[in-house]
Order: C-alpha cells, then sequence, then structure tokens
C-alpha cells in the first residue's frame, strides 16, 4: 500500500456542523441581514489541507502510511481539526464534507468499536496537550509527531482493525500506541446538536405609520434572541399581544416592526444569531456520496448560526396643514351702532364688504321707508338751512311791526 493521508470523517462533522447552525439559527434566532431559514441537518465543510503533520507508521501488515491531522473548514469559516477515521480510502484535494452520524459510516471495512474510538480522542493529542501526554503515558521523549503518529494509529486500529508493527516505527509511537489500545474503554460519542433557527418570509413591505411585515421565528430552542438594524423609533411588535417584544423572542412567535408615522421611506435589517457546540469524534463523510476519506472531529468548537430577514417602507400619508386665515380672507365686521365715523372700514379693506351707508340703507328698507342717497341728505340740509331762515325773517318782521305800533 501507498503512504497516504487519512482525514477524518468529514460527512459526520459537516453534517453536525450543519445541524448545528440550523439548529442555532433557529434557537437565537437568524441572518442572516437578510436571511435563510435553517441550515440543512448537519454541518458542511471543505478540506482545505494538512493542520499538523505526524510520522509515518507501519501496519503489522507491511504497510507505510502517514498521519496527518487535517484542516476541514465548515461553511461559516471554523476550521477544525480532523483525524482519518477510513484507512483504506484516500483523501481527495478540496473534497466537500458533510457531517453525518457514525451509523452511516461509509468508509470501507468494518467500523470495528467507535465508542473507543471516542475515548482516544478524549485522552490523546490535541486533546491533551504534548507535555500532559508525556506526563500520562510516562513516555518522556514524546513530541507532536509522535503524538500525531501514535493517536491516528489507535483510531484505526478501533475503526478498522489496523495493528502497528512491532519493528520500523518510532519507538515513542508506539508506546503511545500501546498505551491508547490496552487502556480505551467504551465511551458514549458525543449528541449531534439538534438545531435550527429561521425567519420567514424574507422580505416584507409597508409605508410609515404602519406594522411592517408578519415574520415568522422558528428555532428549536425556546427563544432567540432578534436585533433591528435601521433609522431610529422602529419597535418589534408581537402581533398576537400587540405588545412590544422586549428581550428574546420565543419559537413560534409572528412579529413585526412598527414604523412611526412621520418616517422617511426607509429600510431595516432583522437578524439572529446562536451558537452551539460540535463536540470532538463527530463523523464528516463525501458530500452527495462522494468517495474520499471519511474523516472524524479531533477537537470540539462553538459554532454560529444566523438569520435574519429585510423590511423596506414608504413614507406615510402626512395630513395636509389647515392655513391660518388672513386679513384678507376675513370678512370685514360690521359696524355696531356705536362706531364713529373712525371706526368704519377704510379702503384698504376688503373690497367685498359693503359700504357702512349701503347697510344703513338696507336697514331702512328693512324698516319699511325708503333709501336716503347721498343727494337727498344735501337736499334735506338744503331745505332746513332754507326754512331756517324763513322763520328768521318772519321773526324779524313781526317784531318790527309791534314795535312800529306802540310807538
Amino acid at each position: 500500500m501507498s503512504v497516504m493521508s487519512h482525514p477524518l470523517p468529514d460527512t459526520r462533522r459537516s453534517r453536525a456542523v450543519t445541524k448545528f447552525a440550523a439548529t442555532a439559527a433557529a434557537a437565537t434566532l437568524a441572518l442572516g441581514l437578510a436571511a435563510a431559514p435553517a441550515a440543512a441537518e448537519g454541518a458542511t465543510g471543505k478540506y482545505v489541507g494538512n493542520a499538523e503533520k505526524g510520522h509515518a507508521v507501519k501496519t503489522a501488515g507491511g504497510a507505510e502510511v502517514g498521519t496527518t491531522l487535517f484542516k476541514l473548514k465548515l461553511d461559516d469559516g471554523t476550521v477544525l481539526k480532523t483525524y482519518c477515521i477510513d484507512f483504506e480510502t484516500d483523501i481527495v484535494g478540496g473534497a466537500k464534507y458533510e457531517e453525518d452520524a457514525w451509523d452511516n459510516y461509509p468508509g470501507k471495512g468494518d467500523f470495528a468499536e467507535p465508542a473507543k474510538v471516542h475515548w482516544v480522542l478524549q485522552n490523546s493529542f490535541p486533546k491533551v496537550d504534548v507535555a500532559s501526554l508525556a506526563a500520562n503515558t510516562e513516555i518522556g521523549a514524546l513530541n507532536q509527531k509522535d503524538a500525531v503518529a501514535g493517536t491516528q494509529a489507535a483510531i484505526w486500529h478501533f475503526s478498522n482493525g489496523v495493528k502497528l508493527g512491532e519493528n520500523g516505527n518510532d519507538p515513542e509511537v508506539k508506546k503511545l500506541y500501546d498505551y491508547l489500545v490496552e487502556n480505551a474503554v467504551e465511551e458514549k460519542q458525543s449528541e449531534e446538536p439538534d438545531m435550527s433557527l429561521s425567519i420567514t418570509p424574507a422580505e416584507a413591505e409597508g409605508k410609515a405609520g404602519e406594522t411592517v411585515g408578519e415574520f415568522l421565528l422558528e428555532t428549536s430552542a425556546e427563544s432567540a434572541p432578534v436585533e433591528l438594524s435601521g433609522p431610529e423609533g422602529l419597535t418589534l411588535v408581537d402581533l398576537g399581544s400587540g405588545e412590544p417584544i422586549e428581550g428574546d423572542v420565543a419559537n413560534g412567535t409572528k412579529f413585526g416592526v412598527q414604523i412611526p408615522e412621520d418616517a422617511e421611506a426607509g429600510e431595516a435589517g432583522i437578524s439572529s444569531s446562536i451558537s452551539t457546540t460540535v463536540h470532538m469524534g463527530r463523523l464528516f463523510k463525501g458530500s452527495k456520496g462522494k468517495e474520499t476519506q471519511t474523516l472524524i472531529s479531533a477537537e470540539s468548537k462553538d459554532i454560529p448560526a444566523d438569520a435574519g430577514a429585510k423590511l423596506t417602507w414608504t413614507a406615510g400619508d402626512k395630513p395636509t396643514p389647515t392655513p391660518s386665515p388672513s386679513e384678507t380672507d376675513s370678512p370685514s365686521p360690521s359696524p355696531s351702532p356705536s362706531e364713529t365715523p373712525d371706526d368704519k372700514p377704510t379702503p384698504t379693506e376688503s373690497a367685498e364688504a359693503p359700504p357702512a351707508d349701503e347697510d344703513e340703507g338696507k336697514d331702512d328698507e328693512a324698516d319699511g321707508g325708503l333709501p336716503v342717497t347721498g343727494a337727498a341728505l344735501g337736499g334735506l340740509v338744503a331745505a332746513a338751512v332754507a326754512a331756517l331762515g324763513a322763520g328768521a325773517a318772519v321773526m324779524y318782521l313781526s317784531r318790527k311791526r309791534r314795535t312800529s305800533s306802540i310807538g
């Protein structure tokens, strides 16, 4: 057999991460500004090279095989260190992986004692640093390459029944291999994270003064935090109760965003994010059944999941203000009986107001008299003056006569 590197099952790893992302997203709620519904059933990722190299080892059958810790980059950017758990299959450069259950192990050969594989991962490198591992095993000269090689050989022993040869291996590698094989006990594998998160729909529209959207938060957790990013004054509202939402949003809640009535047209984002731990011992296999080495995670890491949505709105219908009455728009007040000539309307006042004398004429007409015009008024004054003069003349002549008769 040619020397080959064996990555850990990426399938299990990828699905674990994917499932984690889904559950996380659901548990804390989404993303995603824009966002997507929950992730698939497991984590997904891609083989991106080697993390740590170990010594090559020789099997009892005479094969010499390289040992390596592989790097599996998950879709969210997290990089996991993984071991190979499929001795018979070579790894494919750039292969994509998805997490899956150990029961769906796709590798060649018997997956002999997976529960002991988990114990090896928990009690060896990189979970346990080299110095601590050397102290625990009493292998004084142990170095990192020894640790990688001995750990990988012990994993192959329990996954595919591989045995190291008595000769041709570094002494420290053989000692570590023997220690791990002899002390391993069945240890239950970490449960696959059950996590999902989604906010639907991904977009909603409305206008200012309204509650925009009928968004639904769904998560495998009891609740998840939801954040708004946008102009000030926006409020998350529970559509069931009509009350503002404070704190996390419960699974199954329908909610909207109240837009202030005076808000200009704009947009905002709704986001939610949660995280969960992807434990070591998760199995990863080639995506869509593509043949590549099956990998197993050699460390635990927190993996985030996001969900989100977007909303837009137009400006609301603003009421037209009622103009204040101006001087020219107001009718001139009718003069009261006590008004003096100085109180009468001036020529600058509205031409629509009838002259005071016309109003007085109208009053006379209402009383049954004839209208008194300006010319008629002048004639009356002249007649009064003439009558007064005539009376004075009569009185003068009468007085003169009386005087003459006396004399």
